[in-house]
């Protein structure tokens, strides 16, 4: 027999401002994601004020006490990716499902597209592709290894010149 669980306790503001900064402590953050969150626990417990709850301004909050730096997420996380091997259209994919703000976007845009060659390489070396490869790839693992370097988010020409080249071979820093 399974004990029943009580509903939680609708939120106040010193609960939600509670929760906004565990989450902002224990997890890198961007203000949109914040946001969400807040929002989320709103709906999934409630609102026990008069006055209406808003997560949007306490978010603002933590980013003006500097809890909270959009600009260092998208830093972090863009050389996260890029050392993964993903490339700068998937870095981007990330950046905005994590409510990544434009002008942010556009700052670390000169960071990616310096860092894309290696994490190309990076990407190719950890799947065994081009000059990381053994060398008995036919055409249909080609094309299977340019399809994993596109879903990876690297350019046409630079993932069409790694999967062509042969083990051993070096992949020059013009090539995209």
């Amino acid at each position: 027999m399974s004990a029943e669980r009580r509903p939680p306790k609708p939120l106040d503001g010193r609960s939600l401002e509670h929760l906004a900064l565990r989450y902002v402590e224990r997890f890198a953050t961007t203000e949109g994601k914040l946001v969400d969150y807040l929002n989320r626990k709103l709906r999934e417990r409630g609102w026990a004020e008069a006055d209406p709850a808003s997560p949007t301004e306490l978010a603002a909050r933590m980013v003006a006490l500097g809890y909270i730096d959009d600009r260092a997420y998208a830093e972090a996380k863009a050389a996260s990716l890029a050392r993964r091997g993903l490339g700068a259209r998937r870095v981007r994919q990330a950046l905005q499902a994590a409510r990544v703000g434009v002008e942010d976007h556009e700052a670390i845009a000169p960071q990616l597209a310096e860092a894309a060659r290696d994490a190309a390489l990076a990407f190719a070396r950890r799947k065994r592709i081009g000059p990381f490869g053994d060398g008995t790839a036919d055409r249909a693992l080609r094309e299977k290894h340019f399809a994993a370097m596109m879903r990876a988010g690297h350019g046409t020409a630079l993932s069409r010149r790694i999967v062509t080249a042969a083990p051993g071979d070096t992949i020059d820093e013009d090539c995209y």
